[in-house]
């Protein structure tokens, strides 16, 4: 049985959705209400430990994201595919493209985590591993990530969402998954589509993270900085972001 998910339209042009490590395949706010079901078809999947695969134990790491994202494109008789994958999850869509090249037809980032993984320093690393046990850390990290702008009823909101729909355990290894794998090598000059997605006031994985990351890691890459968004585009400017990714998406050679 594939992962559970969300599929969204029976358009001809397929897609791939990969969370965050705070999100699951319904999590994906009100972007999922502006898309184009006519023209694409959407897969949203949980990972392992997540959303409808909550207590479906491990591994929790980017290659079995990369394995069940293939394992639902094979379920659902998708052979060509493209992938829109959401910080962790802009990890894992390098990983499924590696792992099948000619089947994935375009990447898109959102202020995605890069091949090569993210550095933290000692106290940046203990704040993020409290975040599988302290909802206190979760919030701290949703309100650093979007530039300590938005409304607390947001940030609560977002809390419970990811403690209702995640596993502790998953939380704490897809953490060193995602910070700590590097597949730089295996993704470097590969010529397809991809579209990278910052938000301006994402202080980790914005416009200069993406640039010296993603930019230089795809030949035909192209960047847009997404304004008025931090790290959680879904939710911030999601008629935007749905506009932006399907003009990029509907310009891809099939």
């Amino acid at each position: 049985m594939p992962n559970t998910h969300l599929v969204i339209g029976h358009g001809p042009h397929k897609v791939i959705a990969l969370h965050g490590w705070f999100g699951h395949a319904r999590g994906w706010g009100p972007f999922t209400q502006h898309l184009n079901g006519q023209d694409f078809s959407y897969a949203f999947m949980d990972q392992r430990g997540y959303g409808g695969m909550k207590g479906s134990g491990g591994p929790y790491t980017m290659a079995q994201i990369a394995q069940d994202a293939l394992a639902l494109a094979d379920a659902l008789g998708w052979n060509r595919f493209s992938l829109i994958g959401h910080s962790m999850g802009g990890w894992a869509i390098q990983k499924v493209r590696a792992d099948a090249p000619d089947r994935g037809r375009a990447l898109v980032g959102l202020s995605p985590v890069p091949a090569g993984g993210v550095p933290f320093d000692e106290q940046g690393w203990a704040f993020f591993s409290s975040a599988a046990k302290d909802p206190g850390a979760r919030r701290g990290i949703l309100d650093i990530t979007t530039g300590n702008r938005l409304g607390g009823t947001w940030l609560d909101a977002m809390v419970k969402s990811t403690l209702a729909h995640s596993d502790e355990a998953a939380v704490a290894d897809y953490l060193v998954a995602w910070a700590k794998t590097d597949i730089q090598a295996r993704v470097q000059g590969q010529s397809l589509p991809v579209l990278v997605l910052p938000g301006e006031h994402d202080p980790a994985l914005g416009e200069a993270t993406c640039r010296a990351t993603w930019m230089t890691h795809y030949p035909n890459a192209q960047l847009d900085v997404l304004r008025n968004a931090g790290h959680y585009p879904m939710d911030e400017t999601p008629i935007w972001l749905a506009t932006v990714i399907e003009k990029f998406l509907a310009g891809v050679p099939g």
